[in-house]
């Protein structure tokens, strides 16, 4: 059912397709559909295109559909077409023609918009919070194995040694960065499109503006062509903020499938954290890391899948990013429960100690010896060259002492340090006054 049919319906096939699997994509959207609605009566109020009566008979009904969103004793009834409909048709059912009221001076375009930008601004707010705990394990553990070696490798040869403080240090880091795209993109959904309405304004005296605050937007994407090009763009970005993310995950899951491989033994797991074989009763597989690594590579593939679908639109709006919902919508759940998981086995990780100790790894301390000589005062490529004759000749002899001192080094982790660079990057995140600016729509 359609609020705005006229005398024909669509033929059934037509009306099936075009609406595909959007109405479920919708209830992710029911609470935020509810929060621009109760802006949007208010921003109309103000300008004199509701009585205050109305307002307040508006807000009162509203809010009673946010808290059994909130119970999860919403429904969308099976001949409604949406989220938007379903909202104003009980309002209707309630108020009578004042719920007819409340679609003035707006578009379901610009309504899918704000809700969507609302939606991706909250999602992100639940990313960043899973990904704090992650990155303060990442760091314990990092101090923790900070004295335990293992082998470093360039192209999967052994190279020089490393730690295990620099193993989860680095994944520390690296998601210090990743929030800092994440942050990027909260930035750009964080921008009002409501008012644009079908993507030309309006000839209402509408107040973007006060919707902007109401709804807790850091500003408004004030060209109402561009509000609408937004849609895809929007998602996009945030795409690419969970691509990254998801690359951290996917390489560190590598590296733990490779270092419980018995051929490197570096780590282990208990048994609770690991599966079995039905056949080969001494398995314990690395199935969790094996499928975050899964997980992650196709949330890797979301931003080219987003710019594949979007590719040569024209401005205005397309049924095209109807779609773009059921690809990155379920893809924030996934990457929580990724980080989730990796978090429970990380903290049961088990590292085994003295692997440097075995002779195959004595290579990786070839650099120590050049630098050794370096230090007496011989120059660096004499110094190099002897070394690399001695290795040749079977002469090599060494020292598994590691001496680094410089930042970011096995011995100068700046463990303090970057966690500075991550608070900095959380602290800048207006999640507080977003929080606040919901909490007074909904008194």
């Amino acid at each position: 059912m359609k609020l705005w049919q006229k005398d024909k319906a669509s033929l059934k096939q037509v009306e099936e397709f075009t609406v595909g699997k959007d109405r479920e994509m919708d209830m992710y959207l029911a609470a935020f559909d509810v929060l621009g609605s109760l802006a949007h009566i208010e921003m109309l109020e103000s300008v004199g295109l509701l009585t205050k009566d109305e307002l307040s008979q508006l807000q009162t009904e509203l809010r009673s559909i946010y808290r059994q969103i909130q119970k999860g004793e919403f429904e969308l009834q099976d001949n409604v077409e949406d989220i938007h409909s379903q909202v104003e048709l009980l309002l209707t059912q309630k108020l009578g023609d004042t719920g007819k009221k409340i679609h003035s001076a707006r578009s379901r375009n610009d309504q899918v918009l704000v809700d969507i930008k609302l939606f991706l601004r909250n999602e992100v707010e639940e990313l960043v919070k899973v990904i704090q705990p992650f990155f303060e394990l990442l760091q314990s553990q990092s101090e923790k194995y900070k004295d335990h070696l293992l082998p470093g490798y360039t192209h999967l040869q052994l190279a020089m040694p490393s730690s295990f403080g620099l193993w989860f240090g680095a994944y520390a880091e690296s998601l210090v960065d990743d929030v800092i795209t994440i942050k990027a993109a909260y930035d750009v959904v964080n921008k009002n499109p409501l008012g644009s309405a079908a993507g030309y304004g309006s000839s209402f005296p509408i107040n973007r503006t006060l919707t902007t605050q109401l709804l807790g937007f850091e500003d408004l994407n004030f060209n109402v062509v561009y509000a609408q090009m937004g849609r895809g763009k929007a998602e996009r970005i945030t795409a690419q903020a969970l691509a990254n993310v998801a690359d951290t995950l996917a390489k560190l899951s590598m590296d733990a499938c490779l270092y419980l491989n018995q051929n490197f033994g570096f780590i282990s797991f208990p048994a609770e954290l690991t599966t079995g074989s039905s056949i080969m009763p001494h398995k314990k597989n690395p199935d969790v890391f094996e499928l975050i690594r899964s997980h992650c590579n196709r949330i890797k593939a979301l931003p080219n899948e987003i710019m594949l679908m979007t590719t040569n639109l024209p401005s205005g709006y397309h049924r095209d990013l109807q779609l773009l919902k059921e690809h990155l919508f379920p893809a924030f759940k996934t990457l929580k429960d990724c980080i989730e998981m990796a978090g429970l086995m990380l903290s049961g990780i088990e590292i085994k100690k003295d692997i440097l100790a075995d002779e195959k790894y004595k290579y990786l301390f070839s650099v120590e010896e050049v630098n050794k000589l370096v230090n007496s005062g011989i120059p660096f490529r004499d110094a190099y060259k002897k070394i690399g004759l001695d290795i040749e000749a079977g002469k090599f002899t060494y020292d598994n002492v590691v001496s680094h001192s410089h930042e970011g080094s096995i011995g100068n982790l700046c463990t303090e340090e970057i966690k500075k660079q991550m608070q900095k990057v959380i602290n800048s995140f207006p999640f507080t006054s977003v929080q606040q600016a919901i909490t007074s729509l909904l008194k």
